[in-house]
């Protein structure tokens, strides 16, 4: 059973038609892409897979259930993670509040007995201290966990993102252009990253990303899209040498 479905879905806006009959078939552990052209709907089947907007038409299935309805913090507890574009952080609470946070679907108390430190209280909180401590001593970031993520290079700030997405132990990571703004060094150290996270983790990777670098060094797989439509799909080196693929990155010699 593939680990993520979408079948025929399509977004509307008003008049705008922003992904139009999108169709993939996602197996566990897969590191794939989906890339394009700005504009070309994107972000836009991220935000449908993570519960922001609900197709006009079709059907998204994840771990063989229907996500119809769901909120976002619903289809989180489910196990679909994401980072954004522009990185969003809560940049006046600690690294490690940061990370925390992400554990609220996991809770299991209630306000009463957070005001009256409750057994249940103590023992929550506990488990996701630990969670959040495991998840730093992971990434590398120990020694930023009580800095304002403010202070920190825009590198690590990425990774601070990935980090907090990975901490509730995601099936599939959305990365939404993970490599926006950084400079070649974080690059390479971003591509090793998210190789490491996928070997380690075992888990399912989906990118949308412009730097065709990090796209042709990971995936094993690339979906294009142009004005909302898939346009082509296969392995790297098929992607690579697509003549419509080329037609629509003009002047972009890195495809």
């Amino acid at each position: 059973m593939p680990l993520l479905e979408m079948k025929g879905v399509t977004q509307r806006f008003g008049g705008l038609q922003a992904v139009s009959d999108f169709n993939i078939s996602l197996e566990e552990r897969k590191l794939i892409a989906l890339i394009g052209p700005n504009g070309a709907g994107k972000t836009t089947v991220f935000n449908l897979i993570s519960g922001f907007y609900q197709p006009t038409e079709g059907q998204i299935i994840f771990d063989g259930q229907p996500t119809a309805g769901l909120r976002p913090h619903q289809v989180t507890a489910r196990g679909i993670a994401r980072t954004f574009q522009n990185i969003r952080l809560w940049h006046e609470m600690s690294v490690l509040n940061n990370i925390r946070i992400a554990q609220h679907h996991r809770l299991g108390y209630t306000i009463w007995d957070a005001f009256l430190r409750t057994g249940r209280f103590t023992k929550s909180e506990g488990n996701i201290d630990a969670i959040a401590w495991e998840m730093l001593e992971a990434m590398d970031l120990k020694d930023a966990a009580h800095e304002l993520p403010r202070n920190l290079p825009y590198g690590l700030q990425r990774r601070v993102e990935i980090a907090r997405a990975m901490s509730i132990r995601p099936k599939l990571l959305l990365l939404d252009e993970p490599a926006a703004g950084l400079n070649s060094a974080d690059v390479d150290g971003l591509i090793k990253l998210i190789r490491w996270i996928h070997d380690e983790f075992d888990i399912a990777i989906w990118m949308i990303e412009h730097q065709m670098k990090v796209v042709m060094s990971l995936c094993e797989w690339i979906k294009v899209i142009d004005f909302g439509s898939t346009i082509a799909e296969g392995t790297p080196e098929e992607i690579q040498s697509n003549p419509v693929v080329i037609k629509a990155y003009p002047g972009d010699d890195t495809i």
